[in-house]
């Protein structure tokens, strides 16, 4: 299970703001900013698990669309699988209260202007194998902060990192099956982070099994239709150019984190999973062949990351199987 983390709230002051950063936070800023973290959001969202949003997931992935191994649709009662949740619970918010950018902005988590750029930073699961989730269920979602940082805000990149607790239990029942945290990163508008791409180090230099498929504009549109998810860095190729500074359309960060699940289990159809937790590294680029690379560190731990063809590693992670801790 995740350690519960402390909502950390740091007060700055005008005297202590570096000049290039006063240039983008006002005052105002600072108050609403300091507000917003003393006002911590809870989310409650409701859905199910049903056959037909399943197979919609299963035809998206190419683990399990039928190209690489035969087709077997969702079965009802079956065990729902790790990851699987992150195409479920969706805040539906009217398309007039959408941030500039598609996303949903301060309606779910995230802060006030000027950090209205959003990225998708890291995060981890864990799964109660005494209470698991089955197709056909219908489940409760809690959200709420986990934790609020500010990083950098003595210079002229100042940046909010916002982690959110997240409990999936099925309705009716009081113990959460999927326990999970997600932390977003937010800049603002003006801000440009660097583009460069970052090295990682100790990536293994070799891979005990692998996986490689070229995410494609339509695999984009199909997971951002079952996220509920208007986000114009996954559609809108013009934007991305000139908002962003990327040179074409990203990859979803859940959708990476889920196939770095996907792979494990597709080349371990055995393995039961208890704990993952993972880390973007660089962004990943719509139609560049991606290789999902994994070495099993023992027998109940994988340590995985994904690839580009040039080498860029553009998400790593670990995963712990069910019974690691025996």
């Amino acid at each position: 299970m995740t350690r519960p983390l402390t909502l950390l709230r740091l007060n700055l002051s005008r005297r202590r703001l570096h000049s290039s950063t006063a240039g983008i936070l006002t005052p105002a800023n600072i108050h609403a900013l300091d507000e917003y973290i003393a006002s911590p959001k809870k989310l409650v969202l409701e859905d199910t698990f049903s056959i037909e949003r399943l197979s919609d997931l299963f035809i998206t992935l190419p683990t399990r669309d039928g190209t690489r191994a035969p087709y077997t649709e969702p079965r009802q009662s079956a065990a729902i699988g790790s990851g699987w949740h992150l195409a479920f619970f969706h805040a539906r918010t009217p398309e007039s209260l959408l941030s500039p950018d598609g996303t949903d902005g301060a309606v779910e988590f995230g802060p006030p202007e000027p950090f209205t750029r959003r990225m998708w930073a890291s995060g981890r699961m864990s799964w109660d194998a005494q209470h698991p989730l089955r197709v056909g269920d219908k489940a409760i979602s809690m959200s709420h902060f986990g934790s609020v940082e500010k990083k950098g805000f003595d210079t002229a990149n100042p940046m909010v990192f916002v982690t959110q607790k997240i409990d999936i239990t099925a309705a009716g029942k009081t113990h959460p099956s999927i326990s999970e945290e997600r932390s977003h990163v937010y800049v603002a508008e003006s801000v440009s982070p660097s583009n460069i791409p970052r090295p990682v180090k100790n990536i293994p230099p070799s891979a005990d099994f692998s996986f490689t498929f070229t995410p494609s504009l339509v695999t984009l549109f199909r997971f951002s239709a079952l996220m509920f998810n208007a986000h114009l860095i996954h559609l809108d190729k013009g934007w991305t150019q000139s908002r962003r500074g990327y040179p074409e359309r990203l990859v979803h960060g859940p959708l990476t984190a889920l196939m770095l699940l996907e792979v494990t289990k597709f080349n371990k159809p055995t393995a039961e999973f208890a704990y993952f937790e993972y880390r973007a590294r660089n962004p990943v680029i719509v139609d560049e062949p991606m290789t999902i690379n994994g070495v099993w560190v023992d027998e109940h731990t994988a340590s995985v990351w994904c690839a580009n063809e040039a080498g860029v590693v553009g998400m790593t992670g670990t995963i712990k199987l069910q019974g690691h801790d025996k």
